[in-house]
């Protein structure tokens, strides 16, 4: 590793051949090879851009080459791509800078090629080759997929997703909000520390929030205690609307069913040492129970358990609030979590929905009548959300609250809770 072109090489090689997560690895060796300040940015920004924008990228180097490209070269050329039409990387250093990536870690053999095609990329600005490719697009949904860099079936499960609400023409807008940098988004969790305490400015929804500019989250001594973290918005609001939503009768006893990796069930903890409430923390991978752990650290009097959510030991009717924050595709994330969109089928709709419904079923008979049920997700598609709710709640809890909020709308991650009441 020389620089943060090769440690950005070294994620995408990593996602493509070990399904690594971007958000876990690049922090990790950007550590580890000590890379930090404008490289670690530049790191950042290259691997997070390349792989949010590589559908157009592909687009764009498929109608250059008339051969299948190898996937080490076709890596770098998509790093080239991004230097070249997503940064502000002068033209004649994102070439020479990526033939010689490609000599480092590929070869000599295909540098000339590298050298030819990213020439020919740079002959336009990434308007032109949009308006270029899109011209010859089939269909509405692949023009979209290929502007914005999205698969086409989730274009048309966004669609969807937007209709359920009656904003189908804010698809653009969302496809593009998508393709952002998310900043990162603080939380000060109640009890344990303030909002005043951290960087930042005030966040647009919750009052624990605080919006970074740059800077490393780590460095922060609260965030190091465990008495603050590094949390989305629209989590938090999770978190906070659910643990404000009335309940009748006790108010002492909560769930988080599928707690991993920890982030609302920290701040779910603190709200619950507000009211005087025990939480129980439960998550069915060992390694995230221990993230749970770490990230509770502050938080000692929170009970952290490791079993599959629809089978755990607890007495039915036995909670007062229970959060199913349940296991999605992440397309709501897709944010932060650029290889989700890649990596996602819509194949994998049909298992999570079976689980999902399993996991509010037992949600709701872990909880007593007049308790409340959260069923969250960070997904915005009506397979996983509102359908899911409607498909198990009649006839055991009446549905009083659904909250929804939107990347081009609010700023958060696609963040769905449904509030249900047992009867």
């Amino acid at each position: 590793m020389t620089g943060p072109r090769d440690i950005a090489l070294a994620v995408l090689t990593a996602v493509r051949d070990d399904d690594a997560y971007v958000n876990l690895l690049l922090p990790r060796l950007l550590r580890e090879h000590e890379i930090e300040g404008r490289d670690a940015g530049f790191a950042t920004e290259l691997t997070h851009g390349t792989i949010r924008r590589q559908g157009t990228y592909d687009a764009i180097l498929d109608s250059l080459v008339n051969r299948p490209l190898d996937p080490p070269v076709r890596d770098v050329l998509r790093l080239g791509a991004h230097q070249l039409l997503g940064m502000r990387v002068p033209d004649h250093a994102a070439v020479s800078t990526t033939v010689a990536l490609v000599r480092r870690h590929v070869g000599h053999k295909p540098a000339g090629f590298v050298n030819a095609v990213l020439r020919k990329v740079a002959q336009q600005d990434l308007e032109g080759w949009q308006e270029r490719l899109t011209a010859s697009a089939p269909d509405g949904d692949m023009a979209l997929a290929v502007r914005h860099s999205h698969p086409a079936w989730v274009v048309d499960q966004l669609r969807r997703s937007l209709r359920a609400v009656d904003a189908v023409d804010e698809l653009e807008a969302l496809l593009e909000a998508d393709n952002l940098a998310p900043r990162v988004t603080l939380v000060a969790r109640p009890g344990l520390s303030t909002p005043d305490e951290l960087p930042g400015e005030p966040g647009q929804h919750s009052p624990y929030a605080r919006i970074l500019d740059g800077g490393d989250p780590g460095a922060i001594e609260a965030i190091r205690d465990g008495r603050a973290g590094v949390q989305d918005e629209g989590s938090q609001m999770v978190a906070l609307t659910l643990a404000e939503h009335p309940v009748e009768g006790s108010d002492t006893s909560w769930l988080d069913l599928c707690a991993g990796p920890g982030g609302k069930a920290a701040l779910l903890g603190a709200l619950a040492a507000q009211h005087s409430a025990h939480l129980v923390a439960n998550e069915v991978l060992p390694h995230r129970a221990e993230l749970v752990r770490q990230g509770l650290r502050a938080l000692p009097d929170v009970e952290v358990t490791c079993h599959d959510g629809r089978e755990g030991p607890w007495a039915e009717r036995s909670f007062d609030r229970v959060l199913v924050d349940a296991p999605c595709t992440g397309l709501g994330a897709l944010r932060r979590r650029p290889e989700a969109r890649w990596r996602r089928q819509p194949s994998d709709l049909d298992d999570l929905v079976v689980l999902q419904r399993d996991l509010l079923r037992r949600a709701l008979a872990l909880t007593r009548p007049g308790g409340v049920v959260g069923y969250a997700t960070c997904s915005p598609l009506p397979a996983e959300t509102i359908e899911v709710v409607e498909s198990v709640g009649p006839g055991v809890a009446t549905l009083e609250a659904v909250h929804r909020w939107w990347p081009h709308r609010d700023g958060t991650d696609a963040m769905f809770l449904a509030l249900l009441r047992r009867r």
